[in-house]
């Protein structure tokens, strides 16, 4: 594969199905995004992806689109087509390619996937995998064994197809948010790979509610999608049902133009879920009446996930409706309900520009909040805490109330951070660092970052590992000061120098490190030996300026007081999962293989 010339264009415009063929070629389906540009192989096959098209049910290879064909390069790619399994490859290609931007673009670094063990000289190596036509199962996961996506095609239900034929092949890999939710599992996987043990019931829920958020808030990002069904809902986008394009006569027969219909852009993967025979999408934006009780028995991980995607979204229409408020006030100066189709095309179109730039930002605000998560045994409380003291670094200034309404969803939904004695956002926020000074230990963090630009093109090498032994080589020195424990061995599991643009337009940049410490044969239950044993771990994300100031130390102690009651929460925790026939998926997350995302997303 040749490298990138001056000459070659900076993106790559593809089409792409923007819900899933079921909605056909409606205003909004169809859609052509920009990805970055790069030279591609057959797959197509690139930097960070390679598509694969084997189908291992029928065994056998289906051709492999030339995206770089200048008859598709010409044309934005193949048009869409649910028969053509180059146009699936396409399509997967492009969405998680333009997945891959949004993280790296917020979090101002390059995405990288979960460590590749194989031999150098293997196929792909270092690349994520992706099979658009991968088996024939009502499934899509991500597998961290096989550093792949794995997209499923199946028949669907004879007796409820809803908009699908009975019977008719399904393909998840046509599924725009199918693609965006697996392979946000994959990212999340590769910068938190702790996130997925089953420290509690938040952490399972985290990976899934997350992936969720991420898929849904795409929706709303792109203004095309927006315009049909801000029309429909006099700009009240968070509305479950669309107006009809007409009023049905009370008395006469009822024709199509006169049916409402769901809002597609609050759901997620509905022809999934209707070709299942739900008779509706398979989960939604919109949780239930906020009700704090409700978290406290929710323990299946879509359930309780489901919580979380409800507050933030409840944050991004709460902002959204703010923002546009003396819009909508300008259309109805004489205070009347707001009537649908009847929304100015002008007003139409500036309604859906606020509503994806709210979209863009809400998911800008959860993935730069990755970095200020802690490295291990992650909660919802935890990833409040993150996101505000996210977007505070980044923008002082809360005058449309993002961070307000962040918390106040998170608070009605009955997600308590843990030591903290309010939900003000200086409570909230992570506590600056007060320990040691950097030029009194080592590693001396002064000189990170001429030492990280010389392997930022190139991560993960072996060069890239020796830095991380020269410069935590002492670390212990200062482990107290990190909340960790002097006695056991460090393991510096990322160093990363981060390049963010702040809201005045001036460059930011940091460097963001994740040391974990583990226990291994920790007993399950102390009392009953034959309950087996897991691995412990605690660990702190350290945030560091570029002067060399350590800003922030965010621990899960292992030891001490906090690290005995987060070890007995654990154990209570495990226990429950072992006597839950629901839970019993996530039990072997500790085993790196067995693969939980396939049993956890079986039916989706």
């Amino acid at each position: 594969m040749a490298g990138k010339s001056a000459l070659d264009p900076s993106h790559r415009m593809l089409r792409v199905y923007a819900f899933d063929p079921s909605r056909g070629a409606r205003l909004g389906n169809r859609l052509t995004i920009r990805v970055p540009y790069e030279k591609l192989a057959k797959g197509p096959v690139g930097s960070k992806i390679a598509v694969i098209d084997y189908d291992a049910s029928n065994d056998c290879y289906y051709e492999a689109v030339d995206l770089d064909d200048g008859r598709i390069l010409g044309q934005n790619g193949l048009a869409p087509s649910e028969s053509s399994p180059q146009f699936h490859q396409q399509m997967v290609y492009a969405v998680v390619m333009d997945t891959i931007r949004r993280f790296e673009f917020a979090l101002g670094r390059k995405v990288t996937w979960y460590p590749d063990t194989r031999p150098k000289d293997q196929p792909f190596h270092s690349k994520l995998r992706i099979y658009p036509h991968a088996f024939q199962e009502a499934n899509a996961f991500y597998d961290r064994k096989l550093r792949a996506l794995l997209f499923g095609y199946f028949k669907a239900s004879e007796e409820e197809a809803g908009s699908n034929l009975p019977g008719q092949i399904v393909f998840t890999c046509l599924s725009h948010d199918i693609i965006v939710h697996e392979t946000t599992h994959a990212v999340l996987d590769g910068i938190r790979p702790y996130f997925a043990e089953p420290t509690s019931a938040d952490a399972a829920a985290f990976h899934e509610g997350f992936a969720d958020i991420i898929a849904l808030l795409q929706h709303f990002s792109f203004k095309e999608t927006l315009l049909d069904t801000i029309q429909r809902t006099g700009g009240l986008i968070h509305r479950r049902q669309l107006a009809p394009d007409v009023a049905a006569d009370r008395d006469g027969a009822l024709i199509q133009a006169e049916a409402g219909e769901d809002n597609p852009i609050v759901d997620l993967a509905r022809q999934f879920g209707e070709a299942m025979g739900h008779r509706k999408a398979l989960r939604s934006a919109l949780g239930t009446r906020p009700d704090p009780r409700v978290l406290e028995n929710a323990t299946e991980p879509h359930e309780r996930g489901a919580i979380l995607v409800a507050a933030v979204f409840d944050a991004f229409f709460s902002v959204y409706i703010n923002r546009t408020r003396d819009l909508i006030r300008i259309a109805y100066p004489d205070g009347r309900a707001i009537v649908p189709n009847f929304l100015h095309a002008d007003l139409a179109n500036r309604l859906a520009e606020d509503a994806a730039k709210t979209a863009n930002t809400i998911q800008n605000m959860c993935l730069r909040a990755l970095d200020y998560c802690p490295p291990v045994d992650i909660n919802f409380g935890d990833f409040l805490r993150a996101i505000i003291t996210a977007d505070r670094d980044a923008v002082s200034d809360d005058s449309f109330g993002w961070r307000a309404a962040m918390i106040n969803a998170f608070r009605a939904r009955g997600i308590r951070p843990e030591g903290v004695i309010s939900y003000s956002e200086d409570a909230l926020s992570w506590d600056a660092y007060e320990g040691v000074e950097a030029t009194k230990v080592n590693p001396d963090f002064k000189k990170l970052f001429k030492r990280l630009n010389e392997f930022e093109e190139n991560p993960g090498t072996d060069e890239e590992k020796q830095l991380y032994k020269t410069l935590w080589a002492k670390a212990d020195t200062f482990a107290m000061e990190l909340g960790l424990d002097p006695s056991l061995q460090l393991a510096a599991k990322s160093l990363n120098p981060l390049h963010q643009i702040g809201a005045d337009g001036s460059l930011k940049r940091r460097i963001v490190a994740e040391v974990v410490q583990s226990r291994e044969g920790e007993a399950i239950d102390p009392n009953n030996p034959a309950a087996g044993t897991f691995t412990f771990r605690g660990g702190t994300t350290v945030l560091i300026k570029a002067s060399g100031e350590v800003q922030y130390s965010i621990s899960k102690p292992i030891h001490g007081e906090g690290g005995k009651r987060r070890l007995n929460q654990q154990r209570d925790h495990l226990m429950r999962m072992a006597d839950s026939f629901a839970l019993a998926p996530y039990v072997d997350f500790d085993h790196e293989d067995q693969n939980p995302f396939r049993a956890v997303h079986r039916g989706y």
